[in-house]
């Protein structure tokens, strides 16, 4: 075969490869270009009520009414929200089933539990980062404490005395938790529920005396004076709560971290249905009514581009395995 032959049916080989690409990628677009055609499932994986639940039932309002299908909010709560990220890593990558991700279910349960079913980067494909909370310190009015300086007194006054309410074993609020007891030096019994709904309710009666949560969900008890607020986690003083310092403040700035929500799908879910979903979701956090829903509930939009959420995640997670490795947090 000359030379000139040989260029020839490379050429021709290169346009036929070029050619099978361009078929194999027509369905996965036309598909993207009809998406959705049905209704979406959103798994939250806590109970109603919490700020997860809150918040997933904000975006999929939003969604619904951008992308012209319903956004069911399903609760799969256990396991500190395991449970229900798990059940989105083992999903079908193909648009229907979306989750909303927590710092709990990304961040502290995969740096702090011993075994967990899936892996926080690569069983999942980051869509949209839809807001930050500030996390918050709470007490039962009937706790003799007005600050954080006399509640740290008389926790070490009573060692293993008082205990403290958590969505569940392995979240953010329970590493929140034990990172008080060791910054600040003292014992309580930690108490997971299934999620910060029912933990409020114990806190509220007095069950528990204290509760680590997000602001979301614990707000309207602060405000009504069923909860008293010793600190919450956030750059400034939060608007609602101009009264109440950030941990900073109350010299406690190591657990100065505030908690961000997201919307995630199944690994391997085809990159057109993530530019779709996070170019609606985009749309949705500008809009002045979801705003206004998201700041009634002390949350801030954030919204940016896939990558960028997941820049925040790996983040993050490296923060939350070292904090578990200087405290020595190991969850079982």
């Amino acid at each position: 075969m000359t030379k000139t032959a040989l260029i020839r049916l490379n050429c021709r080989m290169a346009m036929t490869l070029a050619a099978l690409s361009l078929l194999s990628a027509a369905p996965a677009v036309a598909f993207a270009q009809s998406y959705p055609s049905r209704p979406v499932k959103i798994v939250v994986p806590y109970p109603p009520g919490g700020t997860t639940d809150i918040l997933g039932r904000i975006l999929a309002e939003a969604l619904g009414r951008q992308l012209g299908q319903p956004f069911v909010v399903e609760n799969r709560n256990g396991s500190g929200g395991v449970v229900g990220a798990n059940a989105v890593a083992k999903s079908a990558p193909d648009g229907y089933t979306l989750g909303i991700a927590t710092v709990s279910t990304l961040a502290t349960a995969p740096a702090a539990m011993c075994q967990i079913p899936y892996d926080p980067i690569h069983d999942f494909t980051p869509v949209v980062d839809i807001a930050s909370v500030p996390n918050v310190l709470t007490i039962n009015p009937g706790i003799p404490a007005s600050n954080m300086a006399e509640f740290i007194a008389l926790l070490k006054a009573h060692p293993g005395k008082y205990s403290f309410a958590s969505s569940g074993t392995g979240g953010i609020a329970h590493m929140d938790g034990e990172q008080f007891k060791s910054v600040a030096g003292v014992d309580m019994v930690h108490v997971p529920y299934r999620g910060s709904a029912p933990g409020l309710t114990d806190t509220i009666s007095g069950q528990v005396a204290a509760q680590f949560d997000n602001l979301s969900s614990s707000l309207a008890f602060i405000q009504s004076g069923k909860l008293r607020a010793l600190a919450v986690a956030s750059p400034s003083r939060v608007a609602e709560l101009p009264d109440v310092p950030t941990y900073t403040e109350a010299g406690l700035p190591a657990l100065n971290n505030v908690a961000w929500f997201g919307l995630v799908a199944p690994g391997k879910t085809p990159a057109e249905i993530i530019k779709k979903l996070n170019e609606a979701a985009n749309v949705a956090l500008k809009d002045p009514a979801v705003l206004a829903q998201l700041k009634r509930n002390g949350a801030v939009a954030d919204g940016g581009s896939s990558p960028q959420f997941a820049r925040r995640i790996e983040k993050e997670l490296a923060m939350r395995k070292d904090i578990a490795k200087r405290q020595n947090i190991v969850l079982e």
